[in-house]
């Protein structure tokens, strides 16, 4: 099976998609940003199915998996000016193989532990929600992200 074929059978999982909202697309990656507005906190899937963990993927994956992710990060230090950016590929809850990226900051909820489970999620207004994925998707255009339409 080709990795066109591959692309064309991935399905976000669900608990993903309704927790996030779909930025757009690196070469290998969807982009969601998550809906939490405690945090600033994209969130990238490989479109690739049935892959589980990081060392799953080919290896030409997994470099340009590390590519998105560090131009993602960068993007969003630049774009928050954190203290601290969190990456991480958990997968205890949601299976499927995604990388987080957290904002963090030393006056956030949860600083300076773990963000998991320390407060409820907070919504955004429309008007926030439409003002931070704006910003993300600005922040990330050009390159190789398309954005979501």
């Amino acid at each position: 099976m080709s990795e066109l074929d591959v692309q064309l059978q991935f399905e976000l999982d669900p608990q993903l998609s309704a927790d996030t909202v779909v930025l757009g697309e690196f070469p290998l990656s969807l982009v969601l940003m998550s809906r939490d507005a405690n945090y600033p906190w994209c969130i990238l899937v490989p479109k690739l199915s049935d892959k589980f963990e990081i060392h799953h993927l080919a290896i030409a994956d997994r470099e340009q998996l590390m590519r998105e992710s560090c131009h993602l990060a960068e993007v969003m230090a630049d774009l928050f000016v954190p203290d601290k950016m969190n990456v991480a590929a958990l997968g205890n809850m949601v299976p499927q193989l995604h990388m987080h990226h957290v904002a963090r900051f030393k006056d956030d909820p949860a600083w300076p532990g773990p963000m998991w489970g320390k407060v409820p999620a907070k919504a955004f207004t429309d008007e926030e929600l439409a003002d931070r994925v704006s910003r993300l998707r600005s922040a990330l255009a050009g390159g190789d992200f398309t954005p979501a339409e």
